[in-house]
């Protein structure tokens, strides 16, 4: 048993042995390249002892919180998950409000331990989604970094593209796309349409008329975004997704592809994070932002305060 269950406790398993293990250290008759690889492997050692300390704590402060509530803790039950992670949102559960990066961590720590009883648990069942999408609803929840772009600033900097051609339909469905869930340049750019078409994707999409679900493959296991369909539909990052792979004639493998042709074909050849960067910084160039943004700053999915230019003013 792993510490924190309702029976006396063994050792716990360390995600050291299944995930991110320090690579043995790689003896070198180069001085440089030697001192390299001790290194290197030092630093993965601190990251996986880091790891394994943050996975114990979460879990041991879950079990606590489900004896206090006297709510079961085995099997898992996303209802139960979700409680928990409402209760850390707000602070009842602990000495003050967990921000969304800290409940992200706390989800998946308790899908590693879960796993590690061969056990399962489903992160992007209803109660747990929506436990998140309340706190991310709340004024300085999001994503907030230097230059945060805001949602007036996504809209200016849409109108900044051009409707009519194929590559200004794909800008539209990424800076959407990226800004309603969260995503990092290199997610948005290895998403495909269908799981496990290509060896360099990280992760998938799975498309309804309602709604989208992002799955992202991560060291920790499989994290789900889920995004429902909005309106205004010209501002609504579902309907540009759609409208591009429709246009493009894209039913399997890279969502987002290098526009080739004159312009009018969606080329074979998956994008790289740094035409991301380059999107970002043109449009909101073209848009009259003039802080320093990047494509890190579509991960202000809702800004709390908007300067004149529609960039937020927090930091992170």
């Amino acid at each position: 048993m792993i510490p924190g269950d309702t029976a006396p406790a063994a050792d716990a398993v360390s995600p050291a042995n299944k995930v991110g293990a320090s690579s043995p250290e790689i003896m070198s008759s180069h001085p440089t390249r030697a001192n390299h690889s001790i290194v290197q492997s030092r630093g993965q050692d601190a990251n996986s002892a880091n790891t394994q300390r943050a996975y114990t704590g979460d879990w041991k402060h879950y079990s606590a919180w489900c004896r206090r509530q006297n709510l079961a803790l085995l099997p898992p039950d996303a209802q139960v998950v979700g409680l928990y992670i409402s209760a850390c949102a707000s602070g009842a559960a602990t000495a003050r409000p967990n921000g969304l990066a800290t409940l992200e961590r706390r989800l998946s720590s308790l899908a590693w331990n879960y796993r590690q009883r061969g056990l399962q648990l489903d992160r992007s069942a209803s109660p747990i989604l929506a436990a998140l999408a309340a706190l991310r609803s709340q004024p300085g929840q999001a994503r907030m970094g230097k230059g945060a772009i805001g949602q007036s600033g996504i809209a200016a900097m849409l109108e900044t593209l051009d409707r009519g051609t194929l590559r200004g339909l794909r800008d539209r469905a990424i800076l959407l796309l990226g800004s309603a869930g969260g995503l990092r340049r290199s997610e948005i750019v290895g998403l495909d349409v269908g799981d496990d078409e290509s060896p360099d994707g990280l992760g998938w999409i799975d498309l309804t008329d309602g709604s989208l679900l992002i799955t992202l493959r991560e060291r920790t296991g499989l994290r789900h975004i889920k995004i429902t369909r909005s309106v205004p539909e010209d501002a609504c990052p579902v309907a540009a997704l759609q409208t591009w792979l429709r246009l493009a004639k894209i039913h399997r493998g890279p969502v987002f592809r290098r526009v080739i042709g004159q312009g009018r074909v969606a080329g074979p050849q998956r994008l790289n994070a740094q035409e991301v960067a380059r999107l970002v910084k043109r449009t909101a160039l073209a848009a009259g932002i003039n802080s320093n943004v990047s494509a890190q700053s579509l991960r202000a999915r809702v800004a709390p305060h908007h300067g004149p230019n529609g960039t937020a003013d927090d930091d992170d």
